[in-house]
């Protein structure tokens, strides 16, 4: 099984966001990328943000440095 994760370091945001999230499935991954976007981010839990957010998943762990912007 290969772990999973998404970086809100890839996207600039005024609140400079640093977290990065990682899980061993995509649901996992999913669940608490969406509670991130809502809570921290004030988006809306919609089909449309859990579609979105899965497109931005990366196979591995998060890299220590941040990446590159999007």
């Amino acid at each position: 099984m290969t772990r999973k994760y998404i970086d809100c370091r890839e996207f600039p945001s005024d609140m400079h966001c640093s977290v990065a999230i990682s899980a061993d499935s995509d649901g996992e991954l999913l669940e608490a990328a969406v509670q991130h976007a809502v809570s921290v981010h004030q988006h809306a839990d919609s089909p449309e943000l859990r579609e979105q957010l899965k497109t931005l998943f990366h196979d591995g762990t998060p890299p220590v440095d941040a990446p590159k912007a999007a």
